[in-house]
């Protein structure tokens, strides 16, 4: 699942492929903005986590996984 995050005065978003199911980052998401946690912690599939303080979340967006292209032909 890639996932697109805003953070606020950061000039780029963070781009992640997570593992988990767009139910549980969206309920990652909800409960960091509703004030349940104060990080939105989302894992990736390198096994790295990404810790982002939720009064800082500007946008979340959540995606279907990117296939792989090859070629020139796929620009």
């Amino acid at each position: 699942m890639e996932v697109k995050i805003g953070v606020q005065h950061a000039p780029r978003e963070i781009v992640l492929e997570s593992g988990q199911s767009a139910e549980e980052v969206e309920r990652a998401v909800g409960d960091a903005l509703a004030g349940k946690a104060r990080l939105l912690s989302l894992a990736d599939d390198k096994g790295r986590r990404v810790l982002i303080p939720a009064d800082r979340i500007a946008y979340v967006e959540i995606g279907e996984p990117a296939t792989r292209r090859v070629g020139f032909g796929a620009l």
